[in-house]
């Protein structure tokens, strides 16, 4: 299974999440933002905001089917590590 995550933000504060966290997995910068548009989590304006994607988490199975999806309502919320490393999992159980 390979698994990557996809953000729309710089690089840089990914790289510290991605050093504190330990994420076992790539994460991959959007720059154009074609991916979180794709998706329907990037919205051009918002409450303290522009141009900025919503948090949001697809894991995704070998077929393209969406196997499970965290989509924020505000900026500040966010799936624990906890939370993402057991849907991971279980997307690997049912792959097996």
């Amino acid at each position: 299974m390979q698994v990557a995550a996809v953000v729309a933000q710089s690089s840089e504060p990914v790289r510290t999440y991605v050093e504190e966290t330990g994420l076992p997995f790539n994460i991959l910068i959007d720059k154009t933002r074609a991916v979180v548009k794709a998706y329907g989590v990037w919205h051009a304006f918002g409450l303290s905001a522009w141009n900025i994607a919503r948090p949001a988490l697809f894991l995704i199975d070998r077929s393209g089917a969406i196997r499970y999806s965290f989509i924020a309502n505000r900026q500040q919320e966010f799936p624990s590590h906890a939370e993402i490393m057991e849907a991971i999992e279980e997307l690997r159980i049912s792959d097996c």
